[in-house]
């Protein structure tokens, strides 16, 4: 039977220099990963993959960070190329990529439109891709999406509408890569407690999205915090192998489908 504990494994983490991808790396690397590697997108977030790369050294992980723009195939193929250099090929692989734009459909331009599709969907896409050319057999593959996949709501179009094919891509992947032991999943957290959902939100939204969920009273913020995140992921990509193609709403009761 494969061996479906972190020990010793190999992981691939987009967008992992900080915030909910920063806690994984630092999860993962606590719970017996030894090599991780750390994406980023841009300069403005290297100081912040230059902290979290040093606190996995110091935890005794072999790790590196790497830069790219992942809205292309080339980008995807080239991480994977430059991870398997560095460390190996990974035998976990976790994309958190996500830009959440807040609008209504009558403002929303082309521009905005190509965009958000590029970062949600097309890098996820490719992501898959070359995770599926590349993860060793038995592997685990997730992507993040979102818990407004289960919702009825305005203003979320390109957000919501460029991650719902994920969901999809999911489904195809478990099927097309599950002769080779490999799982894949999707997690869709609820609004969490990070720049990423602050950014977007009027004061009025935060206060109604502080209450929204059924265990809202029960949360340190009333929103999703990321370590209520971290331990679903590290469970779907170690023992909980067993589930695969499928989307789970972390969410606290904000949303369900």
């Amino acid at each position: 039977m494969a061996d479906h504990s972190l020990k010793g494994k190999t992981a691939l983490i987009t967008g992992g220099a900080k915030n909910l991808g920063g806690l994984i790396a630092r999860d993962l690397a606590a719970h017996g990963v030894k090599a991780i590697a750390i994406h980023y997108n841009s300069d403005a977030t290297r100081p912040e993959a230059e902290k979290t790369l040093a606190d996995l050294k110091a935890a005794g992980v072999q790790a590196v960070a790497l830069q790219a723009d992942l809205t292309t195939a080339a980008a995807n193929s080239k991480l994977f190329a430059d991870t398997i250099a560095a460390i190996g090929k990974p035998d976990i692989a976790i994309n958190t990529v996500g830009k959440v734009l807040k609008k209504p459909i009558a403002e929303t331009s082309e521009a905005e439109f190509d965009e958000m599709f590029a970062i949600n969907s097309k890098a996820a896409y490719f992501f898959i891709k070359e995770a599926g050319l590349h993860l060793n057999d038995n592997g685990k593959l997730l992507t993040l999406v979102t818990s407004l996949l289960g919702a009825y709501t305005p203003f979320y179009s390109t957000y919501a509408g460029a991650k719902a094919p994920v969901e999809h891509f999911t489904r195809a992947a478990s099927k097309e890569f599950g002769a080779r032991g490999i799982s894949v999943n999707a997690i869709g957290p609820g609004p969490m407690d990070t720049p990423f959902f602050y950014g977007q939100e009027a004061p009025d939204a935060v206060a109604y999205h502080k209450t929204a969920a059924a265990l809202s009273a029960f949360s340190k913020t009333g929103l999703t915090d990321i370590e209520d995140i971290a331990p679903f992921v590290r469970f779907l990509v170690s023992e909980g192998w067993w589930m695969t193609g499928q989307t789970i709403l972390v969410n606290g009761g904000y949303t369900t489908k």
